[in-house]
């Protein structure tokens, strides 16, 4: 099912080249994904945290974006980034949430622009996020204004990862306790440390931290090697 379910997604991916004018986008898109029985231990991964002016793609803007690739088992620091995108919107009551000023905003990178760094770090890697619909959707959503064709890629979600760990196996829950499944609540459950939130480069890092420790928890869990097909959530 799963080989059916990329197989239909990189002929998506084709169709969806074909469509789109060249440049970034259609770069990404003919840049094939990662095979399910990719091993995590070689896993090329994105991690990406977005802030934006609330949770309506139809409405809402991207304001900032994060991100880190992750190599296997190594978080590569150095192609760590964070862009502010001239939005055409001002933050209104969401910077209470992200701190950004509308005079960030005024300072920022043209969203095209922004979206083309995003496309050439995430060509060829699976895209990592915490409660990734967010950004899968929002970035979709971007793309299809900015080229006319939406983001199509394949997602790891470390929620939903959190989600599987605590509800199978020894000590599951049928339901985790309300806000366990936060990006700092998953955290703790590793003993990994507090970071400032709603910083997106600081939060794709904690993101990409999680997955590394959830995964060796899953490895350990598993009797057979943890590949992408296992992790993978679309």
């Amino acid at each position: 099912m799963i080989f059916g379910r990329v197989r239909s997604l990189e002929r998506q991916r084709t169709a969806a080249a074909d469509k789109t004018p060249p440049g970034p986008l259609r770069d990404y898109l003919l840049t094939p994904l990662p095979e399910p029985s990719t091993p995590v231990e070689s896993l090329p991964l994105l991690a990406i945290d977005i802030e934006t002016t609330g949770l309506d793609t139809s409405r809402d803007h991207v304001l900032a974006i994060g991100w880190i690739p992750v190599d296997g088992e190594v978080i590569d620091l150095a192609g760590a980034r964070r862009v502010v995108l001239r939005a055409d919107a001002e933050v209104g009551q969401s910077a209470t949430i992200h701190g950004l000023t509308d005079d960030d905003l005024a300072e920022g990178v043209p969203p095209v622009e922004a979206l083309g760094e995003v496309l050439q770090a995430l060509a060829g890697r699976v895209l990592l996020a915490h409660h990734a619909s967010i950004e899968t959707d929002f970035l979709a959503a971007a793309c299809r204004r900015a080229f006319g064709v939406p983001l199509l890629t394949t997602s790891v979600d470390t929620l939903a990862l959190q989600h599987r760990l605590v509800t199978e196996g020894v000590g599951a829950v049928a339901e985790p306790r309300p806000g366990a499944l936060r990006l700092w609540a998953a955290r703790e459950r590793y003993g990994l440390p507090r970071y400032r939130a709603h910083e997106p480069l600081t939060d794709a890092l904690a993101c990409a931290e999680l997955y590394l420790a959830q995964t060796a928890e899953l490895s350990l869990r598993s009797r057979k090697p943890l590949t992408l097909r296992a992790v993978r959530s679309t």
